[in-house]
């Protein structure tokens, strides 16, 4: 582990006085190596040298100038690999909107901290800081072409994870949602963030759509020989709705492995504006006639929307993962949760939190009534083979109240 002494830190503020004062925090943490610049242009100048680049930079916002988000665009500009923590006097939804930016930017950005400025505060942020990291070069993201990606779908390379949903009223296991990921014959593992958004652009997301609807099934049908009862989900994106035939295959696959429609819920995520939406709601129509379950994902996200609410008849509602974690200490997240929740009861719809991290999160969906829960706290996603035991660990926590999570 690498002493803190060793680790360079930069702080960035246009007032002399909170310099003092930070670099005397952080002194008091054991960070010794600190420089100091009133100005971003110095600030620069330090980050452009080879052997004093900080690993960690304490970034003002509402300086002369050059303000602090200008400063985050020279520092994409220089490549720059290290870690930031904003501090500033701007209220919260300023803040979250910069550390947003800072992410998109893929700069990590360990969070932020009011003026005036609490030692404990920045003591639980640096806590958060992976110091074996420091200055570690970003590895290239693999970029996939579209013919691999064929490839993939063709050769059976594809293969399906599950991600529980429970119940939070008594923790048990409601069901799973399928994530497919493509085990790559040299790379091993590659999740879907690296061939989803290829497989869209390039007419291939309804054939992969296809397998993996196959596949899931096939294990849903497995599950149910077993003994377990479980509600199935899988994406289904807005372009596999655009030929009849997709409803045809739905429902005869269905039938022809034997699992009942309602034991199915087809998520359905929208990339991109529906252009001529006759047909996708008729699909969607005529599948909740068949008694398939339908769930509006990431809802308040992208174009996911009150148009599609108003327009489409779904049974769940899953609330965006962006709008669940920490909901229960920010006031912004905490005004989308409760919204979302209330209009989804309003229209008489199950509810599934996304994004469940830890204790916390789940204490506030327990508290507020939702009625599924799924994210990390819970599991992440894993082989089918895999489910059976970590229901067993599952419903050992549950009975234990947590106790013995390490998670809070």
């Amino acid at each position: 582990m690498i002493e803190r002494s060793m680790v360079k830190i930069l702080v960035l503020d246009d007032e002399s006085f909170m310099l003092k004062l930070l670099a005397r925090m952080l002194a008091n943490q054991g960070f010794t190596s600190v420089t100091l610049c009133e100005s971003g242009r110095a600030a620069l100048d330090r980050v452009d040298g080879v052997d004093i680049r900080p690993n960690l930079i304490l970034l003002d916002l509402n300086m002369p100038e050059m303000d602090g988000i200008e400063f985050v665009r020279h520092l994409v500009e220089r490549n720059y690999t290290g870690s930031l923590i904003l501090i500033s006097g701007e209220d919260e939804r300023m803040l979250q909107t910069v550390e947003k930016l800072v992410q998109a930017h893929k700069i990590t950005v360990l969070g932020h901290i009011h003026k005036p400025v609490k030692p404990e505060a920045l003591s639980t942020l640096l806590e958060k800081w992976a110091p074996s990291a420091l200055d570690s070069p970003r590895t290239a993201q693999k970029v996939y072409g579209a013919e691999e990606v064929r490839a993939a779908i063709n050769n059976g390379e594809l293969v399906n994870y599950y991600q529980p949903k429970v119940t939070v009223a008594t923790g048990k296991v409601a069901g799973v949602e399928t994530l497919v990921r493509w085990r790559h014959p040299v790379h091993g593992i590659v999740p879907p963030d690296q061939f989803i958004g290829v497989a869209e652009a390039n007419g291939l997301i309804d054939d992969l759509t296809r397998v993996v609807l196959t596949s899931a099934l096939a294990q849903a049908k497995a599950w149910q020989e077993a003994g377990l009862t479980l509600r199935v989900a899988v994406n289904v994106s807005m372009d596999s709705l655009t030929s009849l035939d997709f409803l045809d295959f739905v429902t005869g696959l269905t039938a022809k492995i034997g699992v009942p429609p309602q034991d199915i819920v087809l998520e359905v995520t929208e990339s991109q504006l529906m252009g001529d939406a006759r047909i996708p709601l008729e699909i969607l129509t005529r599948l909740r006639l068949k008694r398939f379950r339908l769930s509006i994902d990431d809802f308040g996200t992208g174009h996911s929307s009150l148009a599609q609410l108003r327009d489409i008849p779904f049974d769940e509602l899953k609330i965006d993962q962006g709008f669940v974690h920490r909901a229960w200490t920010v006031e912004t997240l905490r005004a989308m949760y409760d919204a979302s929740l209330a209009l989804a009861r309003q229209l008489g719809m199950e509810v599934v939190a996304e994004g469940v991290e830890d204790r916390d999160d789940w204490d506030l969906l327990l508290r507020t009534g939702c009625d599924l829960a799924q994210g990390t706290f819970i599991s992440r996603p894993m082989l089918a083979a895999d489910l059976p035991g970590w229901m067993e660990g599952w419903q050992e926590r549950v009975r234990n109240g947590f106790t013995n999570d390490i998670t809070r």
